[in-house]
């Protein structure tokens, strides 16, 4: 395996020995119309600035054709947030992070507060389409599947998508990317901003791991990967789907649609697949990163060298692979230690 391997994205394919035949069954499960099960939507939220897309994150799920059981916000360690949000929602469990500060303490309390057969996550600058959660709900027919996730669409500032910008990195944004399948197929771990597992997966296996996820405005992540991986090695026969008709509506910032934030961005995976390949093993951390590096990527710099006026976008393809591998090498070499300081000297700018 090559080091390149670790510029993935949060969602893969699945390991090697997920067949066909899975897919197939989980195709006729859906045919079944059997009871839909329960759903707690958990949106996490950090700062007051981003007051405007709770608001309508709330609103897409108030707005679902399948309602949720209930909606769950979670406030990491901010009091006013906590405030305002408390009295906004009345119809809302408003909800302080109990855990430590950060993305996976955040979604870990949701959890423990969760009452629904599924607990489903959103981002809190996401909007689902109101199908959204009848797509993500109706794969749990199968017994099989533990997780499904949707697709996230990005939605780019005014000024739209960057010229340089490939959409083989759209994972960059936290959006889906090109390279995932078209039609509902089994994946390794779903992509965060809209993902859902059943309640009892978090009973068997525990809760997101502290210290791989993203805290603030701080862009670690993988922590989907982690739990992802985790479930399977728990329960090998458990199926992870992603349905790219369970659909939301990701918002990409000015800041993130920049070169500067690509790179602090591919970095940070480096350093989180590191921690995950510490955890997990090297195996399967990478696993799913093959046809990835070795086929999706290069297939994306030919097509942006033969396209005219898109080479630039081919050179950040090979950019984002170098970025991302670094990040990897530094984490495996220093070890955990990489996280805790990229973390400690970022905090001031989460706690304001």
């Amino acid at each position: 395996m090559t080091v390149s391997s670790a510029a993935i994205p949060a969602q893969a394919s699945p390991p090697a020995g997920a067949d066909a035949a899975a897919t197939a069954s989980h195709g006729s499960a859906l045919d079944q119309s059997p009871m839909t099960p329960t759903a707690s939507v958990v949106v996490c939220a950090y700062t007051i600035e981003r007051w405007d897309d709770i608001v309508a994150a709330v609103a897409s799920i108030r707005d679902q054709e399948t309602p949720a059981s209930e909606i769950i916000l979670v406030i990491d360690h901010n009091d006013a947030l906590f405030t305002r949000a408390r009295a906004a929602f009345e119809d809302v469990t408003v909800l302080a992070n109990t855990g430590p500060r950060g993305l996976s303490g955040a979604r870990n309390t949701g959890v423990s507060a969760a009452h629904g057969d599924v607990v489903v996550f959103l981002d809190d600058d996401a909007r689902g389409e109101p199908d959204w959660l009848d797509h993500l709900l109706a794969p749990y027919a199968d017994p099989t599947v533990q997780g499904v996730g949707g697709a996230a669409v990005p939605t780019w500032p005014a000024s739209g998508r960057p010229p340089w910008f490939p959409p083989e990195f759209d994972w960059v944004v936290g959006c889906s990317y090109t390279g995932l399948p078209t039609t509902i197929r089994p994946v390794r771990n779903p992509i965060g901003a809209a993902m859902s597992f059943r309640r009892v997966a978090f009973d068997r296996i525990g809760g997101f791991t502290d210290g791989i996820g993203r805290i603030g405005s701080i862009p670690l992540g993988c922590e989907e990967t982690e739990f992802g991986i985790r479930l399977r090695q728990a329960d090998p026969t458990a199926t992870i789907l992603f349905e790219p008709r369970a659909a939301v509506h990701h918002r990409v910032t000015e800041q993130r649609a920049t070169f500067t934030y690509f790179r602090q961005r591919c970095y940070a995976e480096g350093l989180s697949k590191a921690m995950i390949a510490k955890q997990v093993g090297e195996e399967a951390a990478l696993d799913t990163e093959r046809a990835y590096v070795r086929r999706t990527l290069p297939r994306a710099v030919w097509r942006e060298i033969r396209t005219p006026g898109r080479r630039l976008s081919a050179v950040t393809i090979v950019s984002g692979v170098a970025i991302t591998t670094v990040g990897y090498l530094r984490g495996r070499l220093l070890g955990p230690r990489t996280g805790s300081r990229l973390r400690n000297r970022r905090g001031a700018e989460h706690a304001s």
